[in-house]
């Protein structure tokens, strides 16, 4: 299994990429700080936030089906905003 270490790092490398990607859309559709990407990006931060409190905690039972679980809830939310940047760039 991965470490901990590794998690948190693909956490931060995945929806900080997402973010860039917004900005970047923003960019080059002329809608600096739109109320969409803004949306998006404030849901990014949200994800971040819930999944490093559960790499995070401490009360657990079984730590690798934990973090294991947080890798495909990492997986998961990601896509999901993937394609809502989609629909904004389609």
């Amino acid at each position: 299994m991965a470490s901990i270490r590794d998690l948190k790092k693909d956490v931060n490398f995945v929806l900080g990429d997402i973010i860039e990607a917004v900005y970047i859309w923003e960019a080059g559709s002329n809608n600096k700080d739109s109320e969409e990407g803004t949306v998006l990006i404030d849901k990014a931060i949200a994800v971040f936030d819930e999944l490093m409190d559960k790499i995070h905690q401490k009360d657990v039972d079984n730590s690798k089906t934990h973090f294991k679980d947080i890798r495909s809830q990492l997986e998961e939310k990601a896509t999901q905003l993937v394609e809502e940047l989609n629909k904004l760039a389609g």
